[in-house]
């Protein structure tokens, strides 16, 4: 993957040194990247412990975890699910990965059983760049780039995410898939 292409679908690694709270060992899916308006991606491996219900008055009942998106708006609510062809409105990131779409229609899915918690996981807040800064962020060496695949997000434990994808990668990044989270000075 070219060293600074970022596109929809992407996966941004946190790099395994970055001290930054917000994004140690971060994987984040880009689900937009413009020029004009920079780029909007969310932390999938940061669950936050607690639920949608306990977060949205009225919402339909859903057992479904809730994540840390990035410290963006920490105000908003995301979502990021695999049922775009049945959710109005939805922008698709890559096959079988849409973000978004029509909220009350989503609320009548969920009702509906059209939309389990297996499909669909929800954010608070997002990560954002503006124009050109992950770029450069990219030229420090401060993140991995990677490709999206649908099960990162709707089967992969979110705990270990970040190093089965590092893993993935292979050759030298399988190396450092293996580096421990926490280092002890001997």
């Amino acid at each position: 993957m070219d060293s600074y292409k970022v596109e929809n679908g992407t996966v941004l690694l946190a790099e395994p040194f970055m001290q930054d709270p917000n994004f140690r060992r971060s994987v984040i899916l880009v689900c937009e990247n413009n020029k004009e308006d920079g780029t909007v991606g969310f932390v999938i491996n940061k669950p936050l412990q607690m639920k949608i219900n306990e977060l949205i008055d009225d919402f339909p009942e859903i057992e479904s975890q809730v994540f840390y998106g990035g410290p963006v708006a920490t105000d908003t609510i995301h979502y990021i699910h695999n049922v775009g062809e049945i959710l109005d409105d939805s922008q698709s990131v890559i096959p079988g990965v849409s973000w978004g779409g029509d909220y009350e229609k989503l609320k009548f899915l969920i009702e509906s059983k059209l939309v389990l918690p297996h499909n669909i996981r929800f954010f608070v807040g997002y990560s954002g760049w503006s124009t050109g800064q992950l770029k450069e962020e990219l030229g420090y060496k401060s993140w991995v780039l990677s490709q999206m695949d649908p099960n990162y997000i709707f089967k992969s434990k979110p705990k270990h995410l970040w190093q089965q994808v590092m893993y993935n990668l292979g050759d030298t990044y399988s190396v450092i898939s293996q580096i421990p989270e926490t280092q002890s000075l001997n």
